[in-house]
């Protein structure tokens, strides 16, 4: 092969990468960004707890609307096409949310972003499972994952600039002033992720359709063109006789009858059950509540509330560093290795945290009982919780607080909807914790915030205290060994679950079922995942937060279970010797990579 074509292949995988990479930071932004903007969209903005609640949720809505469509809308109208397709709906995003003025064009800016990043999270890794070669596979779709994770770092570093410039105009003492930065902030927020959105777009433009998916289609001449702008000749000849092998298999007939025309043939079976227990699992690890709570958790493991913000920074580092190793050893090591060293990992991790908070939560006080006595006859709840507090509420629970500084957390419900208050401590000057009654917007953010709430009922119900858990606060020792083992549960994950799911999603789908396949798995993903938001809270409020870490682990185990003994090693195989190993039989091993 000369060199001025050697180059061209090389500038062209190049290209595959930077586009995977821009799709990652895409997504990253999507679920990201809002977090900075709210608390300056809540100043100017006049729109109420629950709405703001929704807009927030309406992510999900539209990634979850997304899932369901994905597969279906890529075999028709192609891979290339709805990552165009996805790319401009974020486009086309920033200028509805960075120029609205209301709730409504907030909610369709937020449910167009929600649905790019659930075309983006099945679109990319499906995309690049079958154009790239099997030697960078790997590398591929772990840099999707990578710049997944700095697309967090992204969105915390545009607000933290707006932030920081936030402090000078409240120097002038200018109400006026402030209240249009905050609002210039918000919007200049999303302008800014235009940026990459633009990328995005001109990137998805100048790569090939999916040399499998034209092969499908008819196209074979196509097919092999799309396979030469990253193979040599021979290695696109073979990768070419492999599909049509796969494609005769599958049309092969017996009495008139296809061989191949069951979806419940143990090809299709085998990997789609796979798949889906390792995209389930992969939330019940817990680490969407994890990253969403983890100040809080840090907070009530001891440390201070600067100290508990540095450590969720550092554990945010930390993801975003360990990818990069792992993206660096995924084709090296495999994916099989590191799934399993990654779930070990994480099973560790998860039962130190558990350990460490089961000695802590001896010592802790239901006081509900003299809290819920505090409810005013509106169903709000103002307390301010200082020693003295601090001292009646442990005495109606028979307990003194011996001079030792107590924290306070308090978990209610408005009929089937649950919250929980921010922790606060006696020892430190804060403000009184109010409770209001805070719904969903409407059924459907009911809907993501708890599958079988009745919202009606809800407007009408009254406040119950759940719990109200006082305790004295942990040493700062004791928070800094619970932060350690919650950097090396999200190092564990980074290196392991983080790159490899993305991976295993697109590589264990034969090429007939991958895309629905695909779209089935990550649905089940984010029903977990919603699932588990839904009952963390309630689940810490009855049983501690020891349980809820010793229940990870329990279903990580599940986890290292299916990825060290049932999932097969992928590493440079191609799609069609993958497909083959499920086939069983002479196919059931995989051959040695090429």
């Amino acid at each position: 092969m000369s060199g001025d074509l050697a180059t061209s292949k090389a500038s062209y995988n190049r290209l595959l990468l930077t586009v995977a990479g821009l799709g990652g930071l895409l997504y990253g932004i999507d679920v990201g960004i809002i977090a900075g903007a709210l608390p300056y969209l809540e100043a100017t903005s006049g729109l109420g707890p629950s709405r703001l609640s929704f807009i927030v949720a309406a992510v999900l809505l539209g990634s979850v609307i997304a899932s369901l469509v994905a597969g279906a809308l890529a075999d028709w109208l192609g891979r290339k096409t709805v990552m165009v397709l996805s790319a401009l709906m974020f486009v086309a995003s920033i200028p509805v949310i960075a120029l609205a003025h209301g709730f409504e064009p907030l909610v369709l800016g937020r449910l167009l972003q929600g649905i790019s990043a659930g075309f983006i999270g099945v679109i990319i890794p499906l995309y690049l499972a079958e154009c790239l070669g099997a030697s960078n596979r790997g590398k591929g779709t772990g840099l999707f994952q990578w710049l997944l994770t700095f697309g967090f770092v992204v969105a915390s570093l545009i607000t933290l600039y707006f932030s920081y410039r936030l402090g000078a105009v409240m120097k002038s003492g200018d109400a006026a002033a402030v209240f249009a930065f905050k609002d210039h902030a918000w919007r200049n927020t999303f302008w800014v992720s235009l940026v990459p959105g633009v990328l995005f777009v001109a990137g998805s433009l100048l790569v090939s359709e999916s040399p499998r998916w034209l092969f499908r289609r008819g196209r074979r001449a196509a097919s092999l063109a799309a396979l030469l702008r990253s193979r040599t000749q021979e290695q696109a000849d073979v990768e070419l006789r492999a599909m049509e092998t796969t494609a005769a298999k599958a049309t092969r007939t017996i009495g008139g009858a296809a061989l191949g025309g069951s979806l419940l043939r143990r090809k299709y079976v085998v990997p789609f059950v796979l798949a889906c227990v390792i995209l389930t699992c992969n939330q019940l690890t817990g680490i969407n509540s994890i990253i969403g709570y983890n100040t809080t958790i840090l907070l009530q493991a001891g440390l201070s509330d600067y100290q508990a913000h540095f450590g969720s920074l550092f554990f945010s580092i930390v993801n975003f560093g360990i990818t990069i190793v792992g993206v660096m050893l995924v084709d090296r090591k495999g994916r099989k290795f590191l799934l399993s060293l990654g779930s070990a990992g994480i099973i560790l991790s998860l039962v130190g945290t558990g350990m460490l908070f089961y000695r802590t939560q001896a010592r802790q006080v239901d006081v509900k009982p003299a809290v819920q006595a505090m409810v005013a006859p509106n169903a709000s709840l103002s307390l301010a919780f200082n020693d003295a507090t601090a001292d009646t509420l442990l005495a109606s629970a028979g307990r003194t607080a011996h001079g030792v500084a107590q924290s306070l957390e308090i978990i209610y419900s408005y009929g089937d909807f649950r919250s929980v208050t921010n922790i606060v401590r006696s020892n430190e000057s804060s403000v009184p914790i109010h409770v209001t009654r805070s719904l969903p917007a409407n059924a459907v953010a009911a809907f993501f915030s708890n599958p079988f709430g009745n919202l009606g009922a809800a407007r009408n119900a009254p406040l119950k205290i759940d719990a109200a858990l006082i305790a004295p606060v942990p040493s700062q020792t004791n928070g800094w060994i619970v932060a350690v083992t919650l950097f090396l549960f999200m190092g564990f994950f980074a290196v392991g679950p983080g790159v490899c799911v993305w991976l295993a999603l697109s590589e264990l789908m034969p090429t007939r079922i991958r895309s629905n396949g695909m779209s089935i798995a990550l649905f089940l993903n984010t029903a977990t995942s919603t699932a588990i938001a839904a009952a963390f809270l309630p689940a810490v409020g009855t049983y501690g937060y020891s349980a809820m870490f010793f229940f990870f682990a329990a279903c990580t185990v599940v986890y290292f279970i299916t990825a060290a003994f049932f999932l097969p090693e992928t590493k440079g195989k191609t799609l069609e010797e993958i497909e083959e190993h499920f086939e069983g039989g002479r196919g059931s091993k995989l051959a040695p990579a090429r």
